[in-house]
């Protein structure tokens, strides 16, 4: 036979393009169309509904950046269309194939009840099937004008990230408004050609399946009559039947599809445009379980819910029913889809409690499993946490796009830094948008690493991250896929189904253990520094309000514990970890508003720990301590002086009877307490830091020496570091004043000022506080640097095998070595409080109050000894997709902790993002809990969410060790439990009270919440 193939293909490709699709709608009429542009921002229907409108004509621009303009649409229905399926066709003006960053539209009837979206791939509204003839159509259609930011592909520095510089020139031409007649045989005749065609490109070309396909699309174009395309189609169609009827291998690879929608909750535009997102994607969804039966959709993200409930209860009302109906599945259970790495271990476990629980109290709905297609990597800490929310299974996608290693499983059980396993899927299609293409299915089933053990994977279907969702097309491809010849089977299921199905037949699964590293998008560690401030002072501020306001609940009559505003602040920082805002990846717009609502937060907890402390009763000044550690340190008290004082964990103290041992002395650039001796070079570096209780100088060459590198990477700007930034670089080593400012004996501090760059400038006080080793650097930044990146290093003379980095709820070692490509990739790592490197009987710690990148090396000197070098990521300065990054001013401490061991460094990490408190108040309440033991560490002291006045506490093993303690109570104890996240009992763990505590007992980092009863 001779090979036509080439033929074959350009001939089903032009009549497909050029002559089926065209005729998908056989008649169509145009709408009267009248407009009204909204002033600012968004109105409400009601208000739109009685604006004047005026005459708007197709082909005319519409639409400022950021814009609102209401369409109202009307028409009739010819009467000849009696009886065949009628659909209103929209197109805006419609850029390019991605709906999430552009032109998008709710149609709304006259009575204000949203329909149904449009956007590029989902024209259509249904009118009726089958209409009648004369029907009267009357729209008022909701369409944003939001800029395309996408539009050069990242590679261009844009204004349209924010209102403020946007313009406002149009951006859209209106294209086309019409009633249009869906010719269903078409239609169907489409989407046959598009699988058939896609399936047989892409399998190989020996494989006699594909030339069978290629010999039926040639017969079917010989019954396609070219004049009459719809009047021929069902013959067409008649000839492709016995292809499409062919069912799959025996032993073909399953994919279980379930829709999906991807919302980012706000990146390349405000959260403002992400509430209406949800609202234009959610009346989509509905609509199409409307259509499908067999249609099934998962959703995340309990934020994007309320924002439908309280601004769309037209929309709240069809997901409900849906959920009853069995075709909407919340799943996720967190409040929404945070960043993976960054949020604190309090903040994960408030993720998963207020997630799970709006869905149970909404839905009847408990969740199962975490989803997480597109954060960017994940804590060795999540499996863990996401089992004590009650979850038996974890899915995410990102780890597809690693820039040097290839992820060895899709299918496997993932173990965290306790111990803990849960079952993890990973995608092989390697998209959380997938739509069922050829391509797709052939990649799912090539990648699949579990061949031989397990027969099946997840495939999330629906187009995303702006929304969209799926769409009658990508469901009409399921079902021809369902059971088809040289395809894997596609099944739409709930993912609860799957991940049982894959579990059963694959229970000894390979095994993960510690981080999901994502090799790429390192730099969202460091981007948008005060983002990422606000984030970690919120975090701490709200562990400050919660004890403080359990200790006046338990002691000051009157008190009223505020449950609601606690529940208000917790969820706006929850929203803000989102992982588009806090990693810094997002519009100017997001982070500009971002720092302000962080801004709010610390205003509105401030107030509340006041009120709290103020509830104890008026009196002598005293020092409060949030940490869970004693403290022993400086403090400066209500009239600006300086006093050494010592402070119960999670209690408070005098500001005076305590001696610190010795003063702070200093001789020029030397300061000196007796316990560090700190040597400030020329050049504004440490030249020196003897530990003088070990005898040894600490540092292996130049101390916090400031590195200002060129940063430009391949792709995506505020996501990534690459490699090479470290190629080309400047010292920071003239400063342009080197000069003591205290000799206080309680503090001594030496301030260096420098300038350098595009007229940034860079002041550093260098403080050493009596009866502390700790050295703290304390910073101002005037940022006006564009493409750079700013490190302060330590190389500290230990030889370390591993750095230690702090991750919620414990820490990770790291190799310092790069013997292979793993170790090698990860040239830029997360942590939180510290890094600790050491060698056996010898520590040192690097501390910081609001940074998270950081890298760690080691190198060999020429005396033999070994350098470990520990360098902070301080800021940064992409221009794309914010143009403005992190300009202007920074201020944030970082520290260096000589001689510390792990739990050394615990403490001090704890106590420099934990200030201590001046306060007035009356007594001295016991404090609500205290630990007799060393290893046990307290997270969090609240009253439990019901309103019941127990007390729940958060405990933790917090060195890598076993730990046992005893918890006591600064109130009468008349019970405990042991409970998951959500305070309720397990009844497989035991909490016995004897002697007025309770008996304590982790295995390394694991995380304990207890709730105790009061007496």
């Amino acid at each position: 036979m001779h090979d036509e193939r080439r033929r074959i293909e350009e001939r089903v490709q032009r009549a497909h393009d050029q002559r089926i699709k065209p005729a998908i709608y056989a008649a169509t009429v145009p709408f009267e169309v009248e407009a009204w542009q909204a002033p600012g921002e968004p109105v409400s229907f009601e208000e739109a509904a009685a604006a004047r409108y005026t005459p708007f004509a197709m082909d005319t621009p519409w639409g400022p950046p950021w814009g609102t303009t209401w369409f109202r649409m009307r028409g009739r229905v010819p009467a000849e269309w009696a009886g065949r399926r009628v659909e209103a066709v929209i197109d805006l003006g419609f850029i390019g194939d991605w709906p999430g960053n552009q032109a998008e539209a709710l149609v709304h009837l006259a009575d204000g009840r949203p329909l149904k979206a449009v956007n590029p791939l989902n024209q259509y509204v249904p009118i009726a099937n089958p209409a009648n003839g004369g029907e009267e159509i009357d729209y008022l259609v909701e369409a944003a004008s939001n800029p395309d930011i996408l539009k050069d592909n990242f590679s261009k520095i844009t204004p349209m990230g924010d209102k403020l510089t946007a313009g406002s020139a149009p951006l859209y031409t209106f294209q086309r408004a019409d009633l249009a007649v869906l010719d269903e045989e078409v239609f169907h005749l489409d989407l046959d050609l598009q699988v058939l065609r896609e399936l047989m490109v892409h399998l190989a070309e020996h494989e006699p399946r594909r030339h069978e396909i290629l010999h039926a699309l040639d017969r079917a174009m010989d019954a396609l009559d070219l004049d009459d395309v719809s009047g021929s189609a069902a013959a067409v169609r008649e000839v492709l039947a016995p292809v499409l009827a062919k069912p799959a291998n025996a032993s073909a690879h399953t994919i279980s599809g379930v829709g999906h929608a991807h919302i980012d909750s706000a990146w390349l535009w405000p959260i403002r445009e992400t509430k209406r997102k949800t609202s234009r994607t959610f009346s989509n969804v509905t609509a199409l379980a409307d259509e499908y039966d067999d249609f099934i959709f998962a959703c995340s993200q309990a934020q994007q819910y309320e924002w439908v409930r309280d601004n769309y209860p037209h929309v709240w009302a069809r997901i409900q029913d849906s959920v009853k109906k069995g075709q909407w599945a919340p799943v996720g259970g967190m409040w929404v889809e945070a960043d993976g790495n960054l949020p604190g271990g309090e903040a994960i476990a408030r993720q998963l409690i207020h997630g799970k629980r709006f869905f149970i109290e909404h839905f009847g709905v408990e969740t199962k499993g975490v989803w997480l297609p597109d954060s960017f990597g994940y804590t060795a800490a999540y499996p863990q946490l996401a089992k004590l929310a009650g979850n038996d299974w974890f899915l995410t996608q990102k780890i597809s796009w690693n820039q040097t290693n290839k992820f060895p499983h899709h299918t496997f059980w993932w173990e965290g830094i306790d111990g803990t396993r849960i079952f993890t899927h990973f995608p092989p299609v390697d998209t959380y948008n997938a739509r069922f293409s050829g391509e797709e299915m052939d990649r799912a089933v090539r990648n699949y690493n579990e061949k031989g053990g397990g027969t099946r994977s997840l495939a999330p279907f629906g187009w995303g991250d702006g929304g969209g969702g799926p769409t009658r097309e990508i469901m009409e491809r399921a079902r021809r896929l369902a059971d088809l010849e040289g395809s894997p089977k596609v099944v739409v299921e709930h993912p609860d189904e799957f991940f049982a199905k894959a579990r059963e037949e694959y229970p000894d699964a390979p095994v993960w253990v510690g981080e999901l590293y994502l090799e790429l998008h390192r730099a969202t560690y460091t981007s948008q520094a005060r983002t990422k401030q606000g984030n970690r002072r919120s975090e701490h501020k709200l562990r400050e309000a919660e004890l403080w306001a359990t200790t006046a609940a338990l002691h000051a009559p009157g008190y009223s514990y505020p449950y609601e505003k606690l529940d208000r602040l917790w969820k706006t920082v929850l929203l803000h970890q989102f992982h588009d805002i806090l990693p810094g990846s997002s519009i100017a717009w997001v982070h500009r508003e971002a720092e302000a609502e962080y801004a709010r937060v610390a205003e509105e907890l401030e107030a509340l720990t006041a009120e709290a402390v103020a509830a104890l009763g008026a009196g002598d000044t005293r020092v409060f301590n949030t940490s869970p550690f004693d403290r022993s340190e400086v403090v400066r008290t209500g009239d600006q002086t300086l006093a050494y004082v010592e402070v119960p964990a999670n209690g408070s103290a005098p500001p005076a009877g305590a001696e610190p041992g010795q003063p702070v002395r200093v001789s020029g650039r030397v300061l000196d307490n007796g316990l560090v001796r700190v040597e400030v070079a020329e050049d504004g570096t440490l030249s020196s830091v003897l530990d003088l209780r070990a005898g040894r100088e600490v540092l292996g060459d130049k101390g916090n020496l400031l590195r200002l590198h060129t940063d430009l990477p391949n792709y995506w700007d505020a996501w990534d570091i690459d490699k090479h930034y470290n190629n080309r670089y400047t010292d920071l080593l003239e400063p342009t004043s080197v000069e003591v400012v205290s000799e206080d004996p309680l503090l001594g501090a030496i301030r260096v000022t420098r300038s350098f760059g595009k007229g940034s400038t860079i002041t550093q006080t260098i403080t050493l506080r009596a009866g502390s080793p700790r050295i703290d650097f304390e910073t101002e930044i005037d940022w006006h640097e564009a493409e750079k990146i700013l490190k302060a290093a330590f190389p500290v003379d230990v030889r370390a095998a591993h750095s230690s980095a702090e991750i919620q709820f414990g820490h990770i070692q790291r190799p310092t070595h790069t013997n292979t490509s793993w170790e090698a990739a990860r040239f830029e790592v997360s942590g939180h409080r510290w890094v600790h490197v050491g060698e056996p009987g010898y520590g040192v710690a690097v501390l910081n109050d609001s940074t998270y990148g950081h890298d760690v090396s080691r190198t060999v000197r020429e005396d033999g000894g070994t350098t470990t070098t520990v360098r902070l990521s301080l800021v940064r300065a992409p221009r794309i997709p914010d143009p403005e990054a992190d300009q202007g001013t920074h201020r944030f401490t970082y520290s260096l902790l000589p001689g510390a061991s792990i739990e050394d460094t615990v403490a001090e990490g704890y106590s420099l993002n934990l200030p201590l408190r001046v306060a007035d108040a009356a007594g001295a309440p016991e404090p609500v809990v205290s630990v007799d033991g060393e290893g046990v560490t307290v997270e969090a002291v609240k009253l439990a969410d019901d309103g019941s006045g127990d007390v729940v506490v958060r405990l933790y093993e917090s060195g890598g060790g076993r730990a046992r303690g005893v918890l006591r109570t600064g109130f009468p104890l008349a019970g405990a439990q042991v409970t998951d996240l959500l305070e309720r009992p397990l009844e497989d763990e035991t909490a016995e009270v004897a002697d007025g505590g309770v008996a304590v007992s982790l295995r390394p980092f694991q995380v304990l919440t207890l709730r105790l009863r009061r007496g």
